[in-house]
């Protein structure tokens, strides 16, 4: 069951879960409001918490409003993607094997079955995309964990529609968004250094703003680069 704030002029969407703490969530790309709360949290109490919350609800509903967003893609000779944050043209080829994706100085080679509609294009590239995260994250694993002193305990890598990551630092879970191929490889590094500091430090408080500037003095510049740079478009469903 979910139940709905109306805060005068915005409204936010309330969803009861078995958590410890009240979540609150910004979604693009208008804006929409949504809180995860505990189970048995009176709805008077979550108001009086979003009611807090209200300028920096406001300051990322004018972030989101004014972020540059992709145009859709359509799979087409010539189209532009991008791998760590560099320009390629879409070259797509058909022959009756694997699908697969390579690279040359200026372009993206995807290569399809005959028939492959723009959906399997798009499925064969995001498992591509997904790929490179992975194969680029043991050596930032390797770097940052023992400086940190902590350990992920699973990692997932999945097309994520509001979040560049997120941690669960109950269970030591860390999952990042495969779009992160696309953009500069620091962004991927400044990421994941957010993602590793909440095992520490669960919410974004003085603590946590300190371990960021300890151990990654130039996040903040990182930041604003990736929120910076253009968005996947997506066709938002809630």
């Amino acid at each position: 069951m979910r139940d709905v704030l109306d805060l005068g002029g915005l409204q936010a969407e309330v969803t009861r879960k078995a958590i410890k703490h009240v979540h609150l969530s910004v979604l693009p790309p208008a804006g929409k409001v949504r809180v995860a709360a505990p189970q048995r949290m009176p709805l008077d109490t979550i108001r009086l918490f979003v009611v807090s919350k209200l300028a920096w609800i406001r300051s990322q509903q004018r972030k989101l409003q004014s972020q540059e967003r992709e145009t859709p893609r359509e799979f087409l000779n010539k189209e532009s993607h991008y791998l760590w944050g560099k320009r390629y043209l879409l070259e797509i080829s058909h022959a009756d094997a694997a699908p697969t994706v390579s690279l040359s100085p200026r372009k993206l080679h995807l290569q399809v079955r005959p028939g492959a509609d723009q959906v399997r294009c798009e499925e064969v590239l995001d498992a591509w995309y997904r790929q490179q995260v992975r194969d680029a994250l043991p050596a930032l694993f390797a770097k940052w964990e023992p400086l940190l002193r902590v350990k992920v305990n699973r990692l997932f890598v999945q097309r994520m529609k509001t979040k560049w990551g997120s941690c669960t630092p109950e269970s030591g879970y860390i999952r990042l968004n495969t779009d992160l191929a696309k953009k500069p490889p620091e962004c991927l590094e400044y990421v994941l250094v957010h993602e590793l500091a909440h095992l520490l430090e669960p919410k974004h408080n003085e603590r946590f703003v300190a371990l960021m500037d300890m151990y990654l003095s130039q996040w903040q510049h990182l930041r604003k680069l990736l929120n910076d740079l253009p968005v996947r478009h997506e066709n938002w469903d809630y």
